[in-house]
């Protein structure tokens, strides 16, 4: 199963979902990317780096099952590992903007969406000027583009407020139990039932 997690930058969604990843036997799919790395984020593990050239070539040869523009650089999911993940069986967490998650839900329609938020805008302000690898200017883009980005979230299949990291993965896991259960997910037991 596919689970697409978007949440506006600052919103603890990294947070959760390493809770998520080391509770779970979930798969997390790491994205590729033209920004440059942040301080202590390691190429292959928080994301694959890449120059544009780069990008657009795997775009290009079909390597991405989905890609975005996002605060001037761009982000794709590598369409290789997923697929492999998913014929293993495991849930592979995709952490995406609302663009490239909008763009699986129309290729896979089977995938999950999941959009979260903080409890409030002021919250959201305090999260990114705690990290401190921004100025003040790019933090009120940020707020901006989470406005937008909160426009489409009746495009999704689930709400999650990230008050308290624990809360918001418990959440998260219900949601992907629940996923399980549907009878499209599980046609061979259902098969097995009529022998």
């Amino acid at each position: 199963m596919m689970v697409v997690l978007s949440a506006p930058s600052g919103s603890g969604k990294g947070t959760v979902i390493k809770v998520l990843t080391d509770e779970n036997d979930y798969a997390l799919s790491v994205s590729v990317t033209t920004r440059a790395p942040r301080p202590g984020e390691v190429d292959g593990k928080d994301y694959f780096f890449a120059d544009e050239r780069e990008f657009i070539k795997l775009r290009d040869d079909g390597e991405l099952l989905e890609y975005t523009e996002y605060n001037g650089y761009y982000y794709g999911t590598p369409k290789k590992y997923v697929e492999e993940k998913i014929a293993d069986g495991r849930v592979v967490i995709l952490e995406i903007e609302v663009d490239g998650a909008l763009q699986i839900k129309q290729k896979f329609a089977e995938s999950v969406l999941v959009f979260m938020l903080p409890p409030d805008k002021k919250e959201l302000e305090r999260r990114l000027t705690l990290r401190r690898t921004q100025t003040n200017v790019s933090i009120r883009e940020r707020l901006v583009i989470a406005d937008r980005e909160i426009e489409s979230v009746y495009a999704y299949d689930y709400f999650v407020v990230n008050d308290v990291v624990e809360e918001a993965v418990k959440k998260i896991e219900t949601i992907v139990a629940a996923e399980r259960l549907r009878p499209f997910r599980n046609k061979r037991a259902i098969g097995d039932f009529n022998r």
